[in-house]
């Protein structure tokens, strides 16, 4: 299994700069990847998760570079293409689109979208992005992406319950986040997704704070490790282990 790291601050008030040496960091350290979310207007502030991961491309070099997840209903679909062809450019083959339909509508307030209609909407906007990833045509767009970086990366999707099947079928691979759920959960649900016959299993928002007992955390990521998750993203909180302790349990 491989390991990664989201790479958005966990301190209120991080300094500048953090975000770069952090992601170099986990890189030197052999984290496989580096991930980011996405949240706004909750009473707390995260980065956006597009300019986060172009400062990690330019940062870093190894380490694939991944949303879990991007609310895809958030955006008007020629924009977001816009954005990740230009990620694109900067991060080439490493990038990895995580996306759901999105699930807090303070997130949607703030981008004056309707929070009712994102299932819908995530449809359309999900068509409509790899239409013109792909350098073709949508509703009279076309966005001439450069030949080197047209095309979609990995789509995985971020889901639960009903959505799994689909991930198996329709994405390239599904994001189960630990963040609400038990480990026998999310191990239930892998079993679901493989027998679907999902290919690329990702575990996230594993936090590692200092609420747990000493030995839980490692428990959690060798149990994934054991029912056969292909990635686990772990998120570095306060008062827990170090990424050379995580890094050495695998």
């Amino acid at each position: 299994m491989k390991l990664g790291a989201a790479i958005q601050p966990t301190t209120a008030n991080p300094q500048f700069g953090e975000l770069t040496r952090f992601a170099q960091h986990l890189e030197a350290t052999g984290f496989e990847s580096l991930w980011t979310t996405q949240a706004t207007g909750r009473g707390f502030m995260l980065p956006d998760p597009l300019l986060v991961l172009a400062a990690a491309a330019a940062a870093t070099s190894k380490p694939t570079l991944g949303t879990a997840v991007l609310q895809l209903s958030l955006y008007a679909p020629g924009h977001l293409a816009h954005l990740l062809l230009s990620l694109r450019h900067l991060a080439g083959d490493r990038l990895r689109i995580g996306v759901g339909a999105g699930s807090t509508a303070a997130d949607f307030s703030v981008f004056d979208q309707d929070y009712a209609g994102r299932f819908k909407r995530f449809d359309t906007n999900l068509s409509a992005v790899k239409t013109l990833l792909a350098g073709e045509t949508y509703n009279d767009t076309n966005l001439t992406p450069y030949a080197s970086i047209q095309g979609c990366p990995p789509i995985y999707l971020g889901t639960w319950s009903k959505g799994i099947m689909r991930a198996a079928t329709d994405f390239d691979g599904w994001i189960g986040s630990a963040a609400n759920r038990t480990v026998e959960q999310l191990i239930e649900l892998l079993k679901v997704y493989r027998a679907g016959g999902g290919r690329h299993a990702t575990v996230s928002t594993i936090a590692l704070g200092k609420e747990s007992k000493p030995g839980e955390h490692r428990a959690r990521i060798e149990a994934f490790a054991e029912a056969g998750f292909d990635e686990a993203v772990v998120m570095f909180r306060p008062g827990g282990p170090t990424p050379e302790e995580v890094r050495g349990w695998l």
